[in-house]
């Protein structure tokens, strides 16, 4: 499964979606490296080896995901692998009690809607593919059997996008198309903060779903390639 695919990566210019995108480059896939800004995309685009191209991605963007699609139509063909990386706000300083819910609005907009929206964007490309997989970077925080209080918006996302993912997965398995969620674990990214795994170790959790082989299994929630309890 390695070398050639055409692997899209949102929040692919820091933390874990970089380091996804530079793994899947070093093996030879073609990586486009989404990001909200440019600029800050092509840097990262820049730095890496093999043939990785910065886009603009912004999964609240509907119009703009449609116009990278039809893009992405153009310029490649297909798209093998979708990451639905980007994700916003830990909020580590509210409870469910002490909630500013604009912070959870924001957070559904881009963690459960964004992933969403995307997916459907790049939908029709990814049903060109020989070997489709969607893989959702969520969290343990989500999980509903070890939640607990704290961090409301994160965690509250990551459980509806585990929904989302099982919804999906049922929906498009007809269309040979894997839907998998991963937990990377704690890791230490500009949103994980200091103290964490080291990010290889955690993009490892997500390339274990991107490099899942075909007839391989289907709405999972991994790390490190073992069950995490939804």
């Amino acid at each position: 499964m390695n070398g050639d695919r055409v692997i899209v990566v949102t929040g692919g210019n820091r933390g874990l979606g970089r380091e996804v995108a530079r793994q899947c480059a070093a093996r030879g896939d073609i990586v486009l490296l989404g990001a909200r800004d440019l600029a800050a995309g092509e840097r990262a685009a820049r730095e890496l080896p093999g043939r990785v191209r910065a886009v603009r991605l912004d999964v609240t963007d509907a119009d703009g995901l449609a116009a990278l699609a039809e893009d992405v139509t153009h310029t490649e063909g297909r798209v093998d692998v979708l990451v639905n990386n980007a994700a916003v706000h830990y909020d580590t300083w509210q409870t469910s009690v002490t909630v500013d819910l604009a912070v959870v609005r924001e957070a559904l907009e881009t963690n459960v809607l964004g992933a969403w929206q995307t997916t459907l964007a790049f939908l029709p490309l990814l049903r060109r593919s020989a070997h489709p997989r969607v893989v959702m970077v969520s969290s343990e925080g989500g999980s509903l059997a070890s939640m607990g209080g704290g961090t409301p918006a994160y965690n509250v996302s990551k459980a509806a996008l585990n929904a989302l993912t099982r919804t999906l997965a049922g929906d498009l398995r007809r269309d040979r198309i894997l839907v998998n969620a991963v937990c990377p674990g704690w890791v230490a990214t500009d949103m994980g903060g200091p103290g964490g795994r080291p990010v290889a170790d955690g993009a490892a959790s997500i390339m274990y779903a991107v490099d899942l082989p075909d007839g391989g299994p289907t709405s999972t929630f991994t790390r490190d390639g073992r069950p995490v309890p939804w």
